[in-house]
């Protein structure tokens, strides 16, 4: 089914909504749950919470990628799910490393006087992402949001995973020049 067909159907809010968004998402929205969680269960729940506020949020807004937008939801709420958890074993250690490989490209700091940087930093950043070649920007999404591993980056776009490494360093070298010329590094 299209996906405009299952927006309809979740603006008639018609059950059939969550199983044909299951049907056609539910693999992905568990492969980005489970990589940042790193347990079926609670990727699973994840998956759930996704189909939850993807229902309640659909009257009101009307996304035009439906993959993007239940990506999304059940990449935040993955996070969210670890970050309560408080465990050093997040994600099979994918999200610490993509992370830890992009520390030195953004400054840290968590005080409330830093909440108008970070929206210029976020904002940058995606600026920075959209000006990418559209095979760095793939390979840079993959790694830093979905979490993806190097090694299932260089498999989905049959490249070699030094090949994906060496795109990512580039890519962050960039990034760091393109922050620091913003005044945000």
């Amino acid at each position: 089914m299209e996906d405009a067909a299952i927006v309809d159907l979740y603006w008639q809010r018609s059950d059939r909504a969550l199983s044909e968004t299951d049907k056609k998402y539910g693999r992905f929205c568990h492969s980005i749950a489970y990589r940042i969680c790193g347990a079926d269960e609670d990727a699973e729940e994840c998956v759930n919470d996704t189909y939850w506020r993807a229902w309640n949020s659909m009257p009101t807004e009307r996304p035009s990628a439906l993959g993007a937008f239940l990506g999304r939801i059940t990449r935040n709420l993955a996070l969210d799910r670890v970050k309560a958890r408080n465990t050093v074993k997040r994600g099979g250690g994918q999200l610490t490393l993509a992370l830890g490989e992009l520390e030195d490209c953004i400054p840290g700091g968590t005080s409330p006087e830093r909440a108008l940087e970070e929206k210029e930093l976020e904002e940058a950043i995606g600026r920075f992402v959209a000006a990418l070649p559209k095979t760095e920007k793939t390979v840079f999404v993959l790694r830093y949001f979905y979490l993806a591993p190097v090694d299932e980056i260089a498999e989905k776009l049959h490249f070699s995973s030094s090949k994906v490494k060496s795109m990512l360093f580039r890519s962050r070298k960039k990034l760091r020049s393109a922050l620091e010329k913003e005044g945000l590094a």
